[in-house]
């Protein structure tokens, strides 16, 4: 009988997606089957030389196109979800900038976080009418359920014994403080009063909104700049850990914090161990208010300025689920509560409504449980997926080569918007050993048996594969 095919799941972001995928890949092997494991960037360089498997994508957008023309031809079925449809940007934005009516033809399945994500994939007017969308939630909601706080101990621990009692300041300024300029919603150098050139962060939007959301954005971003020492006045006992955006630049933050030692800029790890050892999050518009939520961290949304075209729109999700506060006072105060015992996280009846709305599989089954529920029937259908024409095959290689030629070499040009660095930056990699814990602790947690197989096959991405004797899929 034919073996099942391989999930191929690639990392982007290494500190905000590893440990789900990892979950969705031990549970994977629990089942049958071998997942190819790693970051995107290394993945996609290296797709021809991978057999032809099941290919979990995060996004599908114009800038996918390309691959997934060459994904199509090696003969890979593409499977969806897309890590910022939680909180998005108003439907039509969020539809010319996250949605391509060329990529989506080549999707065959779309998992959705929530009720809300669903609806607002079934409401694009280019959704193809044979293409199911499966609301199972997301592999990072699992992250923050009850049954995976074993799995974090150890880290939340490490962290306590570093900074003891701290307050989590996470920033979201990546629209404004880009690693690089390019990424940024507009590019440096813009005449003023001239139309200004669109950075990374604004293809796809209207002009008018994008200068709403740069000028939101700025405002907010220089009074947290602002926030950062009078955190650090305010709260002498506590660590003040700033946290900056995966694709933000740190200095800055740095700079803020000079002068103090209670302050720490730091992006180490995945954010959940750091929310769960907090005795308050401080943020504005992030996921993180979300995550807070769900699992009872104190939060708090510091909106110094208010644009309601940004406000009630892309950040409607964090900014419900946290207290607000417009001031700096008002924010010490709050805090202090929380420090006192005063003040618990946020709740209420419309807060779990809205929560509810957003993100499926907080119960029940885990998020990954139920994709690969969809994922063994894709299998039982097809064991072995149809390999497609030969002249298709080679022309799929030729892409994938060519392709990889061009990345590597404009990774080098004046004006890249990734370079090398920001790879580096975004996935730096993870040493053996501590995948080998991670997976452990991923085992020992859900209690599905002895963990899976690791097998490195490139220096950023490990075949995870069944334990030995286990079942194939």
């Amino acid at each position: 009988m034919a073996a099942a095919p391989p999930l191929i799941i690639p990392v982007e972001n290494q500190v905000r997606e590893l440990d789900a995928k990892l979950l969705l890949a031990c549970l994977a092997a629990q089942r049958g089957f071998e997942s190819i494991l790693g970051s995107h960037r290394e993945i996609d360089l290296h797709i021809a030389s991978f057999p032809r498997g099941l290919y979990l994508n995060k996004s599908m957008t114009a800038r996918n196109l390309n691959m997934f023309h060459i994904l199509g031809r090696l003969g890979h079925r593409i499977l969806t979800w897309d890590e910022e449809a939680l909180v998005h940007l108003p439907p039509e934005i969020y539809y010319s900038r996250r949605l391509s009516p060329e990529a989506i033809r080549f999707v065959s399945h779309l998992f959705a976080w929530g009720e809300d994500n669903a609806e607002l994939w079934r409401n694009w007017p280019h959704l193809p009418a044979e293409i199911p969308i499966h609301v199972t939630g997301n592999p990072r909601n699992d992250m923050l359920r009850p049954e995976l706080r074993p799995f974090h101990e150890e880290e939340v621990r490490r962290i306590r014994d570093r900074h003891g009692d701290y307050l989590l300041v996470n920033t979201n300024f990546n629209h404004v403080n880009a690693f690089f300029p390019a990424q940024n919603l507009f590019r440096p150098g813009t005449a003023k009063g001239g139309r200004p050139a669109f950075g990374k962060a604004g293809v796809g939007m209207p002009l008018d909104f994008a200068r709403a959301l740069h000028g939101q954005k700025s405002a907010v971003f220089r009074a947290f700049l602002q926030l950062i020492p009078e955190l650090a006045r305010a709260f002498p006992r506590c660590s003040i850990i700033v946290r900056p955006h995966p694709t933000e630049g740190q200095s800055v933050y740095r700079e803020a914090a000079r002068g103090f030692a209670n302050v720490h800029v730091t992006n180490e790890g995945n954010v959940v161990p750091w929310l769960l050892g907090a005795r308050a999050l401080v943020h504005n518009g992030c996921t993180t208010g979300v995550e807070a939520y769900v699992m009872r961290i104190p939060a708090f949304t510091y909106r110094p300025a208010v644009c309601a075209a940004i406000d009630d729109t892309f950040y409607r999700l964090p900014h419900g689920v946290s207290h607000a506060c417009f001031t700096a006072e008002d924010l010490v105060a709050g805090l202090q509560d929380v420090l006192a015992g005063r003040l618990g996280a946020a709740d209420g009846e419309e807060r779990e409504r809205l929560v509810r709305r957003h993100l499926a599989g907080m119960e029940g089954p885990l998020a990954c449980e139920r994709m690969l529920e969809v994922i063994a029937g894709i299998a039982a259908r097809e064991p072995a997926l149809p390999g497609p024409p030969l002249g298709s095959r080679i022309a799929g290689r030729a892409l994938a080569a060519a392709r990889l030629l061009v990345k590597r070499a404009k990774a080098y040009l004046p004006g890249s918007h990734a370079p090398p660095e920001f790879h580096r930056h975004r996935y730096p990699g993870i040493p053996p050993e501590e995948l080998a814990s991670k997976i452990g602790r991923l085992t020992a947690a859900i209690g599905t048996g002895p963990p899976p197989r690791a097998e490195w096959i490139a220096p950023h991405i490990v075949n995870i594969r069944p334990p030995e004797g286990g079942r194939s899929a």
